[in-house]
């Protein structure tokens, strides 16, 4: 089972992440996209990320909006699979 990182070890981590931030136990962001569809597409790219890696994520849609959080539940917080997640989603915008 994948061990949660401490928080000493996550402040340099999130500061690399473009527009993520520290919640509590979770890595959050919010995406914007143009429209609707826009934001549904790229709901569904992450979606098929998430199959292949084994981990999905915490997220809603509101019209043009994505919110996203990521932690490993099994893990009780924020493991490397979730910093691994939350890169790949990054570059799919």
């Amino acid at each position: 089972m994948p061990r949660p990182l401490p928080l000493d070890a996550l402040e340099p981590i999130v500061s690399d992440l473009d527009g993520w931030s520290l919640r509590t136990h979770q890595l959050y962001r919010r995406f914007e996209f143009a429209d609707f569809s826009e934001a549904f597409g790229f709901m569904a790219r992450c979606a098929l990320l998430a199959e292949k890696m084994d981990h999905h994520p915490d997220w809603s849609n509101v019209y043009n909006t994505v919110e996203v959080r990521l932690s490993t539940h099994d893990a009780g917080g924020i493991t490397e699979l979730d910093v691994k997640m939350a890169r790949a989603m990054s570059s799919l915008v």
